[in-house]
């Protein structure tokens, strides 16, 4: 399946638009990650923890949401939009969302 940002997708036409469908992935941190994530803070650098639970959570969004155009008939999610949010104090919420089509 093709999942794409773009509105379209090159080198084929939209045979028919099948609705939005969306994904989401809410995870958690654990306390021993967020406390050696204030440390990276204070001192500087990456945090390959936060690093690796948003990518996690990118990846269970884009899974759903292909699940889902799937479910509806499609090949092809177009226009996909990724929007992160925290939610509480140790919570991640990442929501993917785009137009399922079947491209011809």
């Amino acid at each position: 399946m093709i999942i794409t940002t773009t509105p379209s997708v090159e080198g084929y036409q939209i045979a028919d638009y099948k609705g939005i469908v969306v994904g989401e992935a809410i995870m958690g941190a654990n306390v021993v990650r967020d406390v050696f994530a204030s440390i990276t803070d204070i001192v500087g650098g990456r945090s390959g923890a936060y690093e690796s639970k948003l990518q996690d959570a990118r990846d269970t969004a884009l899974r759903e949401l292909e699940e889902r155009a799937a479910e509806k008939g499609a090949n092809a999610v177009v226009g996909v939009d990724l929007d992160y949010e925290v939610v509480g104090q140790s919570m991640l919420m990442v929501s993917a969302s785009g137009t399922a089509v079947v491209l011809g």
